[in-house]
């Protein structure tokens, strides 16, 4: 429906044409050229710089003798349970040239002429990109590091090799599987994130797919629907060539790191350097999540957003929410669709990804790449393609304005995620497990049911758990789709920023926060986040 009505003079519903006029209109402009290099730069960047992030984290609490390596996980996880579009409302706060708290406050200790950070720059945009992308990053690699036997690295060490040089030529390959697809994740859904640049992008002037289609339909009159699409199509481009690039550099290895023989996991003693780790982890912490948490919790006391008259505290914002009915409804709404949604979405994506991964099934790859389009185009498009696609479905199959189609969005926007988790798992797995079941006599059922699925449980868990969370604050895949009686928790809070209620949304933002701590809690106990006591 995306190429339908990216060749469709017309907007979804309305008469129109055949034309290829969308296409001429978006590769003849000559801003177009920097619109790729800006969208592989900046998305490129985050990428590279996350996937440090990550790795280092995951390192730390599964490779290392740190203290309270729980908590540096559970620190780890909490940013990833904070809205985005809160987040880039909390670092524009703070970073803003002219009135960011951190901006104020440097200029006055130092007695600075020009504010020292500008958030809405080229830097501000990667480094805030950066913290939001991590959490997502290090929840999708830490199992691969947890789960890696380490007998590999104990021979690589016994026979002379440095911690340094183990990690290097075993430890990164072995894992290459769950690092790669992150980092392509990350990729992918950092050219389809639809929050960050339209709120810091957009006033810097710096262009990547997402605003600039945002601008067309936004700022465009009328609203040009099939030049938004056409560039869409772009983005599946873009995506196909790095589905290719990673079936290249990951062809005929193997990396089961999971297989029928025990093992333990390696420690290293770090010695005193072990509370100079500690420190890192503090001081990122710190910038990552309490800053921008700060900003949250202050503002939803305070009258006025931004200005901290401490004479003006007030609950007014939280009476506000808890008094409003279609606050209610949108948390029903949300808490209903998005455990649904996590939950079929978790099952489809194992049974694809056991198809692609297992078995010889010879339209597997085909498979596998058809679980990425829907993280193809950004929300706000996909949105866009479910009105094309079921607008005019006729009676009794009308489900536009309903819950059905905000289901099927969200099902739809989860697949990737979910077949990458499930991949992921199962990469690990040997299949000599199921294979010494079969000699033994067991059926492939109850093989697959007493092994695969019991050692999948954990990354099962955890994924409904992300999918969760995920569909919770996601609002560019529904933004287009929802009706009266059907309003979305993030929906509720993009309508109230945009009426100038930003007190109001930090109150609320605090009642998410409460819900996902409650969740996290809850998959701690059944261990699906993998948050372990250590000592």
């Amino acid at each position: 429906m995306l190429l339908y009505g990216s060749m469709r003079s017309s907007a979804p519903g309305d008469a129109g044409f055949f034309t290829l006029q969308n296409y001429f209109d978006a590769y003849g402009d000559r801003e177009t050229p920097r619109l790729f290099l800006n969208t592989f730069f900046i998305v490129g960047a985050v990428t590279l710089l996350s996937a440090v992030v990550a790795i280092f984290f995951a390192w730390v609490v599964t490779r290392t003798d740190t203290p309270y390596r729980g908590a540096i996980t559970l620190f780890m996880i909490v940013p990833f349970f904070i809205p985005s579009i809160l987040e880039v409302f909390a670092w524009a706060l703070l970073l803003s040239p002219r009135t960011g708290l951190i901006n104020v406050f440097l200029s006055w200790l130092f007695d600075l002429q020009e504010p020292p950070f500008n958030i809405y720059s080229l830097g501000g945009l990667i480094w805030t990109w950066t913290i939001t992308s991590a959490p997502t990053k290090f929840l999708l690699i830490v199992g691969a590091f947890r789960a890696m036997d380490s007998s590999l690295e104990e021979a690589a060490l016994t026979s002379g090799s440095s911690h340094a040089g183990a990690f290097a030529r075993i430890t990164l390959p072995l894992l290459a599987p769950a690092i790669l697809a992150a980092s392509l994740l990350t990729f992918v859904r950092g050219m389809e994130s639809f929050e960050l640049p339209v709120i810091l992008g957009l006033p810097a002037g710096i262009f990547v797919f997402t605003n600039k289609i945002y601008e067309v339909l936004e700022f465009g009159f009328p609203p040009r629907y099939g030049l938004a699409t056409a560039l869409a199509v772009t983005l599946f481009l873009m995506t196909a060539m790095m589905i290719f690039v990673q079936r290249r550099i990951l062809r005929e290895r193997s990396f089961a790191i999971i297989s029928g023989k025990g093992y333990r996991p390696m420690t290293i003693s770090l010695g005193r350097w072990r509370y100079f780790i500690l420190a890192i982890c503090a001081v990122y912490f710190l910038i990552a999540t309490v800053l921008p948490l700060s900003q949250l919790v202050l503002g939803s006391f305070f009258e006025v957003f931004g200005i901290y008259d401490w004479q003006a505290l007030t609950l007014h914002h939280y009476r506000t929410i808890f008094d409003d009915p279609l606050v209610w409804q949108s948390i029903k709404n949300s808490f209903l669709l998005a455990s649904a949604a996590a939950l079929l979405t978790m099952l489809l994506s194992f049974g694809v990804a056991y198809v692609v991964t297992k078995t010889s099934f010879a339209l597997r790859k085909t498979l596998d790449l058809i679980s990425w389009v829907p993280w193809t185009v950004p929300g706000l498009v996909l949105s866009l393609g479910m009105l094309w696609a079921y607008i005019r479905l006729p009676y009794p199959f009308e489900i536009y304005g309903t819950l059905w189609i905000l289901l099927i969005a969200f099902i739809t926007n989860g697949i990737p995620l979910g077949v990458r988790l499930a991949n992921g798992g199962l990469a690990q797995i040997s299949d000599e497990l199921e294979e010494s079941a079969w000699v033994h006599g067991a059926t492939w059922l109850y093989a697959f049911r007493t092994i695969t699925l019991k050692l999948m449980a954990p990354v099962f868990f955890a994924g409904t758990l992300i999918l969760f969370v995920t569909f919770m604050r996601a609002l560019g895949p529904v933004i287009l789709l929802y009706g009266h009686g059907t309003e979305l928790l993030s929906i509720t809070i993009f309508h109230l920023w945009q009426r100038g209620e930003p007190g109001t949304v930090c109150a609320l933002s605090m009642v998410l926060l409460a819900i996902f701590l409650i969740a996290l809690g809850a998959a701690r106990l059944m261990g699906a986040t993998g948050i372990h006591d250590q000592r």
